[in-house]
């Protein structure tokens, strides 16, 4: 059976990434780790600048939306029992984007968050508005955060996006 979607999980041991600081320390080391071992080019459907509000990460070529999730998270809904990382590709939301279904997805996320937590996750913006590198370990930024994310030395800085030519 074919499926637009398509999510990987990666589960981590350390019993120590309790924090958010020291979780989303260990988080990017983890993404720039794949990113410095990755040959493929970067997606580009991305902009491989953490600070472009295109920004994704992209590993053999494809890109993904990643969440950490842990025990020591203060957004319930990245709570989990081990450190974990979320790979969801990018397609998945072209597809809803392409049924007219985007829009709902996102409102009944943010509307679920509301329910369980009592607020909206602070670091959410819509796609293209904010890098979204700053919704990926969970921890709520600070307005002048920094991704600590550094491109290969000779990887392009910016492409053309999904909606934009």
């Amino acid at each position: 059976m074919k499926t637009d979607s398509a999510t990987f999980v990666a589960i981590f041991d350390e019993a120590d990434a309790k924090s958010e600081k020291l979780f989303e320390t260990k988080f990017w080391n983890q993404l720039q780790a794949l990113h410095d071992l990755d040959s493929e080019p970067y997606d580009p459907a991305l902009s491989i600048d953490p600070e472009n509000s295109k920004f994704g990460f992209s590993f053999a070529g494809h890109a993904f939306f990643v969440i950490g999730m842990h025990p020591g998270s203060s957004r319930l809904a990245r709570r989990s029992p081990w450190p974990a990382m979320v790979f969801n590709t990018h397609a998945q939301f072209d597809a809803l984007e392409d049924k007219n279904l985007y829009d709902r997805f996102v409102a009944v996320v943010r509307r679920r968050d509301q329910a369980l937590q009592g607020s909206q996750n602070p670091n959410l913006a819509g796609a293209g508005i904010r890098s979204e590198a700053r919704q990926y370990a969970g921890r709520a930024v600070e307005e002048q955060w920094k991704c600590p994310f550094r491109p290969r030395r000779g990887d392009r800085k910016t492409s053309r996006v999904r909606g934009s030519s």
